[in-house]
């Protein structure tokens, strides 16, 4: 078993899946960082992005996959870093081997946890910038805001509100309109 006061640097994905509750729990350069539980609207925001994004990937028959959490992200053995994005979209399909993916998926979005803003804000948006990662959102609902990262353009912190329609820059033609989403959740 394995014991955090003995070891307090994750390398491997076989040290974390050893975690107790490793699955609410990110690495960030081999520190443990333990995660809140989820909201009823953060779960209610993920469902109806999972669903619009996948009916889309599923009408183009496209290679990408939909992935909602909870899923592994390894973004880098050294130092290791490894995710759980609220939601990805995945092209390259020799990423997912297994129960993870290794490497950046090609979108993610993450919905703000009121206990712990910065993380999505700062501490992800820098990770996943700098890890590959080619469009972040960032779904903030406490502020009905969305704030999108193009990193490909170098796109940066580009805000909408929850009434947009908001371009998935990674296709030429999804687009999701927020106020629909907004207006069935009565956000």
């Amino acid at each position: 078993m394995f014991d955090l006061q003995q070891q307090l640097e994750i390398t491997t994905i076989e040290q974390y899946r050893a975690l107790p509750n490793h699955a609410s729990a990110e690495v960030f350069d081999g520190r443990v960082c333990y995660m809140a539980s989820h909201s009823r609207t953060h779960r209610a925001i993920l469902s109806e992005l999972t669903s619009r994004l996948s009916a889309y990937v599923m009408q183009k028959n496209g290679d990408c996959e939909v992935i909602p959490a909870p899923f592994d992200v390894k973004l880098s053995s050294v130092p290791f870093t490894l995710v759980h994005p609220d939601i990805m979209i995945v092209c390259n399909r020799h990423k997912l081997v297994g129960t993870w993916c290794s490497g950046a998926p090609d979108f993610i979005a993450e919905i703000v946890s009121p206990g712990y803003p910065a993380d999505d804000y700062v501490r992800k948006l820098y990770y996943y910038q700098n890890h590959g990662v080619r469009e972040y959102w960032i779904v903030d609902p406490k502020r009905r805001s969305v704030f999108v990262n193009y990193f490909e353009e170098n796109l940066f912190s580009v805000p909408y509100t929850f009434d947009s329609i908001i371009k998935v820059n990674i296709y030429e033609d999804l687009y999701i309109n927020f106020s629909n989403i907004a207006t069935l959740l009565n956000l």
